[in-house]
């Protein structure tokens, strides 16, 4: 957990307010490589430089500017960036809370921690409990780097998670013509599908995954650090399904090993019925 906050301010709900901090709940864990110059390895730097004049701008002369047509701008400094009043600029105001099902996934961003000052330990908590005990999660509104974001707030393990959330008109409608096609699903490949996820349900086990490539990667700059060729291996091109039933058929088969050979479906009348069905195809 880091020792410093990335933003304070207060959960406000209601006439309540409890001062918190918040910090980021996730590392993300990958190479960053830098760019060098093949012939020297030296690394490539950027310059700030003015299109109009071809100088190098320094940070302090630097401004936001909104362009509202082709090449003309209207400009903020950074006093009047701050003058635009936000509510929420201190606070992770909470407007109301709902249940966690009923929110789509496609709208969650990025989690972080929200802790308590030493001030506020006793209505965190009051809050913690009342939210666990109430089965809902909160629907927030919170300013971060310079943008107000829809968040929600729950309880994770003792502690709030603060996940910020996409806006309702940042989220894009799907428009592709192939979804339009219409397309004949027979009865016995429905059926076969539906054992082929009999077969690979489990619960969420998040220790059970791990990122493979990245530890390829890994490998494969110890084995450059000293100094070993990198294999290159022909990539895979993904099989191409010539009879989806045969897959189907195929793939529940080899997903059996999961469950020691058995089908994991109950044998109801209905699913026997569709055994008969699919092996009748």
């Amino acid at each position: 957990m880091p020792s410093r906050s990335i933003w304070k301010g207060a959960i406000t709900f209601g006439l309540i307010t409890i001062p918190v901090g918040l910090y980021t709940a996730v590392e993300e864990k990958d190479f960053r490589f830098n760019q060098l110059h093949a012939k020297d390895n030296g690394r490539i730097k950027y310059k700030r430089v003015c299109s109009v004049c071809g100088e190098e701008v320094p940070y302090d002369e630097i401004v936001k500017g909104y362009e509202f047509e082709k090449g003309n701008y209207v400009v903020f400094t950074e006093e009047e960036m701050d003058a635009i009043p936000a509510d929420s600029i201190k606070a992770i105001d909470v407007v109301s809370f709902v249940p966690l099902e009923e929110i789509d996934p496609v709208y969650f961003q990025k989690p972080y921690y929200v802790a308590p000052e030493p001030s506020g330990v006793k209505a965190y908590k009051l809050l913690e409990k009342a939210m666990n005990d109430s089965g809902r999660i909160g629907i927030a509104k919170v300013t971060l780097r310079e943008k107000e974001r829809l968040a929600t707030l729950r309880v994770r393990d003792g502690i709030f998670i603060l996940e910020t959330m996409n806006w309702p008109d940042e989220i894009r409608e799907p428009d592709f013509a192939e979804l339009q096609k219409d397309v004949e699903i027979r009865p016995q490949e429905l059926a076969m599908a539906k054992s082929l996820i009999e077969n690979l349900s489990d619960t969420f086990q998040p220790d059970q995954f791990h990122d493979t490539y990245r530890e390829r990667l890994e490998a494969a700059v110890e084995a450059k650090i000293e100094g070993q060729q990198v294999a290159v291996e022909p990539t895979k091109e993904p099989t191409q399904i010539l009879d989806l039933m045969e897959a189907l058929r195929a793939s529940v088969e080899a997903t059996k090993a999961k469950t020691g050979g058995k089908d994991t479906q109950k044998t109801t009348g209905k699913d026997k019925e569709k055994e008969k069905v699919a092996k009748s195809a």
